[in-house]
């Protein structure tokens, strides 16, 4: 059967979280992000093999997915949301025991409204302009909010990818101040935040990008492989051409395998011309356009006819790929597309 595997290691994503945890002093607690299906791997198996790793808390970006990861993980974990409090979501926060994490004063008044007494946090905008209250809001509503007893005050950070950002040290400072001497717990670092130090521990981390195996986690153990089958190998003369469009053309006599997957499997078409596949550790470089099941590789150099290539392995991790592709790791793991046959290793679930 012609199709990729996308192998996963659990086992690792347990080891990423260990060793980003490892970099908090106690009590600094390690939650993890498993947003966007687990950035595309599968949140109820990354997030069963999380929890038995220790994880307590978990953060995911809406309220559907709330849902997914609570009948994955069971009732023990608690369920972050960043959307917050939606038009429409109440029975599904109530019913699955999700923390909403409130974003505006219209979801502030929702949250009163319609789920009185149930447990929900405040995501703070500390300058980055994507969610949460802006401070002016946030010192009207506060004394009310704090008084309802909010279990976390949140933000998120614009630039942490980039320790020697100014921008670090003013959201820092912004947060602060938005919420020094309020008695609540406090999360300011995702993965890159943790790597700036202790300054931006605060009471939780969230890490999500390294536990994948992600820059900026430079130390991160790698997560997955994709192997992509092959349908056909042919051999070429030189001068002849492969793909649309004409725009490859072989310089010496040539062997190309056509390769089963590509931008519907998000193998994205920016690729062309730029990524390589691996055989073992010899790469083979794309040839002709990304077209949407199928790419074509040039494979003379191998001794061998090959069943499976590999683009990503430990020859090219998402961080390399994505390089070459000119985007980021998350957009290569969050493209990963579902017809590829999913391979579990480790784990507890």
């Amino acid at each position: 059967m012609a199709q990729a595997i996308l192998s996963i290691d659990l086992d690792a994503i347990a080891a990423n979280w260990r060793a980003l945890a490892s970099l908090s002093a106690s009590p600094v607690e390690t939650a993890a992000v498993v947003k966007a299906d687990a950035y595309g791997l599968g949140a109820a198996r990354v997030g069963r093999a999380l929890a038995a790793a220790g994880v307590r808390r978990f953060f995911v970006a809406e309220c559907s997915e709330g849902v997914a990861l609570r009948a994955a993980a069971g009732p023990a974990p608690e369920i972050f949301v960043f959307s917050g409090h939606m038009a429409g979501d109440a029975e599904a926060i109530s019913g699955n025991d999700l923390i909403p994490l409130l974003n505006s004063t219209e979801q502030v008044i929702r949250q009163r409204n319609v789920l009185p007494g149930r447990a929900f946090g405040i995501q703070l905008d500390s300058g980055m302009n994507r969610l949460g209250l802006e401070e002016a809001d946030w010192r009207t509503l506060a004394p009310s909010v704090l008084a309802e007893g909010p279990v976390l005050l949140m933000s998120h950070l614009a630039c942490a990818d980039e320790p020697e950002h100014a921008m670090n040290a003013a959201q820092l400072a912004t947060f602060r101040r938005m919420t020094d001497g309020t008695g609540v717990k406090r999360s300011l670092a995702a993965t890159g935040g943790i790597l700036l130090g202790p300054d931006y521990h605060f009471d939780l981390t969230r890490p999500g990008v390294g536990l994948y195996g992600g820059l900026p986690f430079a130390a991160a153990r790698p997560v997955v492989r994709l192997s992509l089958p092959v349908i056909q190998i042919r051999d070429i003369a030189a001068g002849e051409t492969v793909g649309y469009g004409d725009r490859w053309a072989a310089k010496r006599p040539s062997r190309i395998a056509t390769l089963g997957a590509g931008y519907a499997d998000g193998l994205i078409r920016a690729m062309t011309g730029r990524a390589t596949l691996y055989a073992g550790t010899t790469p083979c470089p794309l040839a002709g356009r990304v077209s949407m099941d199928m790419i074509g590789v040039d494979v003379t150099d191998l001794d061998h006819a090959p069943e499976t290539l590999d683009i990503l392995c430990p020859s090219q991790g998402v961080d390399a790929l994505a390089t070459a592709a000119g985007t980021i790791g998350y957009e290569i793991l969050t493209s990963l597309g579902h017809r590829y046959a999913r391979a579990y290793e480790g784990g507890a679930g």
